[in-house]
């Protein structure tokens, strides 16, 4: 395989900064759940920031075409690094972070994630050979949530500190007998800005050679945006796979970040605990997908296989809807991480086969835009105070399943023409 050490670079600067990302991604929306009291005032500004990735999503995809991917990389990493380490520094002079600087901290790394991922992969196409597309993916995928499964074990003890009563519940008291305290969010930022730093040096290390000379497109955004479109609109099929594929990953997002700390708060009544162990239940089920799911659907095509994912999360949240146990709500999230994971390896080496590399970030900002758009209306309508009141969080989970019940349909409809489409030479 070419270009091993730069790939090797790729995924270290990609788990350095995931870890601390991941963990500040799982301290906010608990920070407001549960500190705050405050879980609609955190749908506003999920959704807010959802809605401006929509306008953001769609010059994304432009610029991962139009720019060097290395150089897009140092850009958001530096950034990162600049924003999240000044609301850091704000904290410990002040001794606090403010509401708004918290919110700015989490819109910044929505931001940040939403150009990331696009680049990630598009980087990952551009210098790896097309019969390594799955492999390449696959180890991605697992580096990515073997990370997340370290974050968000960490989330749990930063969050809520160690001491004997924890280490009881974790059948650890008697053998154990160490405390640590809860970290502050400033502590937390501060270290998640010190990733984003090493991510960047990693990153400037990065030396490669493109498999395929990558045709540079110069016209405006506008054009380049329709370009996305028009490749899409001669070849349906692609559309109808892409947006139908992408249901979990939508509803994931909005059951991690919004519904999951409010079920556990007012449905389990549980603590921070419960919510990071979730959590990391969630990515230990994504990182086996990552290692073995080519090899369970080795004989199945990628579509029947993604279908057969999309009937298990369909499933694992009406469970959720209808049942109120944490045993029950770990399981569900090992589910998701399972069919999340899959159907995102699954998936984006399709698209890989059938889209050409110079123009896969436009045509992935037309799917991520649509991906917005139905995130935010699902956040804007679970940011009602009716889903925030007693156990009505469930109404939440059972209208989740039934979308991605809906969403099972064109893959159904046009699944033979689906599994038949030529791929790109």
């Amino acid at each position: 395989m070419q270009n091993k050490s730069a790939l090797y670079l790729l995924i270290a600067a990609n788990a350095v900064s995931g870890f601390a990302q991941g963990i500040s991604m799982l301290a906010i929306p608990w920070y407001f759940s549960d500190i705050l009291d405050a879980s609609s005032t955190f749908g506003i500004i999920y959704g807010t920031a959802t809605f401006l990735t929509l306008f953001w999503g769609l010059y994304v995809g432009t610029l991962v075409d139009r720019y060097p991917r290395k150089n897009i990389f140092l850009l958001i990493t530096l950034t990162g690094a600049v924003v999240i380490g000044s609301v850091a520094f704000y904290g410990f002079y002040y001794g606090e972070v403010p509401t708004v600087l918290v919110g700015v901290v989490f819109c910044t790394t929505m931001f940040i994630y939403n150009v990331h991922y696009p680049t990630l992969y598009a980087f990952g196409q551009e210098i790896t050979e097309k019969k390594s597309y799955g492999k390449i993916n696959s180890i991605i995928e697992v580096q990515g949530q073997a990370t997340s499964v370290l974050s968000g074990a960490f989330a749990a003890i930063l969050i809520t500190g160690v001491n004997q009563e924890f280490l009881t519940n974790l059948g650890l008291g008697n053998s154990l007998n160490i405390s640590i305290e809860p970290w502050g969010l400033h502590e937390i930022f501060l270290m998640d800005a010190c990733t984003y730093l090493l991510a960047f040096l990693l990153i400037l290390m990065i030396k490669y050679s493109a498999i395929k000379k990558k045709i540079i497109d110069t016209g405006s955004i506008f054009k380049r945006l329709k370009q996305g479109a028009a490749f899409l609109k001669k070849t349906p099929l692609l559309f109808h796979f892409g947006v139908g594929s992408y249901a979990i990953f939508a509803m994931l997002l909005v059951h991690i970040h919004q519904l999951m700390p409010i079920y556990v708060n007012n449905h389990l009544e549980g603590n921070s605990a419960i919510y990071a162990g979730a959590e990391m239940l969630y990515a230990i089920g994504a990182l086996f997908s990552g290692i073995g799911i080519r090899w369970v659907f080795k004989n199945t095509n990628t579509v029947k296989a993604i279908i057969i994912m999309m009937v298990m999360s369909l499933i694992v949240f009406e469970l959720t809807a209808f049942t109120k146990s944490s045993v029950i709500l770990m399981f569900v999230c090992f589910v998701l991480g399972l069919t999340n994971a899959g159907t995102r390896v699954l998936r984006i080496t399709y698209l890989f086969n059938h889209i050409p590399n110079h123009i896969i970030g436009r045509t992935g900002s037309v799917f991520q835009t649509i991906n917005i758009m139905i995130r935010f209306t699902f956040i804007t309508l679970f940011s009602l105070t009716f889903f925030a009141k007693g156990n009505n969080i469930t109404w939440a989970y059972f209208i989740s399943g039934l979308f991605i019940f809906i969403s099972i349909f064109p893959l159904l409809i046009y699944y033979k023409k689906l599994i038949n489409l030529k791929a790109d030479e």
